[in-house]
């Protein structure tokens, strides 16, 4: 397994962002913020998950190379 890439980690950065703007938004009773926070953490989400894909592509590029060295 390789190390997560920029896309995944930014996805979690934004999700905990958008965590805590949903929080902050219902404890201030501030709709706008709520909402602000919840499309953060739904883009963080699909960010992540294209990192997910993209590096889980590039790890079966790898094991195609190196089945094919063998």
């Amino acid at each position: 397994m390789s190390l997560p890439n920029k896309d995944e980690i930014k996805g979690k950065f934004d999700q905990v962002k958008g965590e805590i703007k949903e929080k902050a938004g219902h404890a201030f009773n501030d709709p706008d913020l709520e909402s602000e926070g919840t499309t953060d953490r739904a883009g963080g989400e699909i960010r992540e998950g294209f990192g997910t894909a993209r590096r889980k592509v590039g790890d079966a590029f790898e094991d195609i190379g190196d089945a094919v060295r063998k």
